[in-house]
C-alpha cells in the first residue's frame, strides 16, 4: 500500500521533516510512484487531483491482515487488517452483510461528516480489531488515517523531498521515498489534514514528536508519543461539514 498527497493536501506534521535527508533522497511524487510501480506492476492505482494518488498491491499479502480498497461517493479508503466486530457495526450503521471493513469505515466517515459532530476518538474506539486505514474524501479534500491501539498492523508515514505526505505499510517503501524523514504511525492515534494528530485512547493529552540524535548531535529520526503529563483542558467543537475531524474533539466534560 502506498498513498502520496502533496504538502497542501496532506499537511504532514512539520516534525517529520526534521531529519536531514540529503539531495539523493529527496524524491518527488512522480518518482515515488515510478518506484512503486516498478516493483509492483500489478498494483491498482487511483489518481486523484493535484498529482496525488493511492495505490494498493496484494503482493506478499498476509492472509491474517488482508488489504482492500473501496471507492464510494468519491470517498477512497484503503483498509488493511480485520475488524472483530464487523457484524455489529453493519447492524448499527444499517449496512448489508456483504459490506467489507473498508465499506464500514467509509460509512462511519459519512455519518460523522453528514449527520452529527460525533467525537471521532469515541467512534474509532468502537472499531475493535487489528487494523489501519487511510481515507480520502475527494469532494472536500479531507484526509484521515488511523491505526489500532496495539500497533497490530504496520503503518509508516514520512515526508518526501517536495513536502508531500507519504504513507505505507512497508518501511522500505517509506525509506526509499523519504530517506530519514519517516516514522512509525503512532498506535492508538488518528490523523486529519485539518486538525492534525491525536490519540483516540487519550484524547485529552497531546501527541508529541520525540527527536533522536546521532553522535554528532544531528537529528536522525523522530517518533510520536502521547504526552501523559500534558493535559488539554478543552478543544472547541467545529461543526463544519468540510472536515469531519474538525468536529472530533469535545470539551473535557464530554468524555467523563
Amino acid at each position: 500500500m502506498l498513498t502520496v498527497f502533496d504538502k497542501a493536501t496532506g499537511n504532514p506534521p512539520v516534525e517529520l521533516g526534521l531529519p536531514s535527508i540529503g539531495p539523493e533522497k529527496a524524491k518527488t511524487r512522480e518518482e515515488i510512484l515510478k518506484l512503486f510501480q516498478s516493483s509492483r506492476p500489478e498494483c491498482t492505482i487511483y489518481y486523484l487531483s493535484d498529482g496525488n494518488f493511492m495505490a494498493l498491491s496484494h503482493d506478499n499479502e498476509n492472509q491474517s491482515h488482508p488489504r482492500s480498497i473501496v471507492v464510494i461517493d468519491d470517498v477512497f479508503c484503503i483498509f488493511f487488517g480485520t475488524l472483530e466486530n464487523t457484524s455489529d457495526l453493519r447492524r448499527y450503521y444499517g449496512l448489508p452483510r456483504q459490506a467489507t471493513e473498508a465499506m464500514v469505515v467509509v460509512e462511519v466517515y459519512k455519518v460523522l461528516r453528514d449527520r452529527a459532530p460525533y467525537p471521532a476518538d469515541q467512534v474509532i474506539k468502537d472499531l475493535q480489531g487489528k487494523f489501519a486505514f487511510i481515507l480520502f474524501d475527494a469532494r472536500s479534500g479531507t484526509l484521515f488515517a488511523a491505526r489500532d491501539r496495539d500497533a497490530s498492523v504496520e503503518l509508516h508515514w514520512g515526508m518526501a523531498g517536495d513536502g508531500s505526505l507519504v504513507c505505507s505499510h512497508k518501511l522500505n517503501i517509506i525509506r526509499e521515498a523519504c530517506g530519514k524523514c519517516c516514522a512509525p504511525f503512532p498506535p492508538g492515534c488518528i490523523f486529519s489534514n485539518g486538525s492534525g494528530l491525536m490519540s483516540f485512547i487519550h484524547p485529552l493529552h497531546k501527541v508529541r514528536a520525540i527527536a533522536r540524535e546521532d553522535d554528532s548531535g544531528n537529528i536522525c529520526g523522530v517518533s510520536f508519543q502521547v504526552d501523559l503529563f500534558t493535559r488539554i483542558p478543552s478543544i472547541p467543537r467545529t461543526f463544519s461539514g468540510q472536515n469531519w475531524a474538525d468536529a472530533t474533539a469535545v470539551k473535557e466534560g464530554d468524555h467523563y
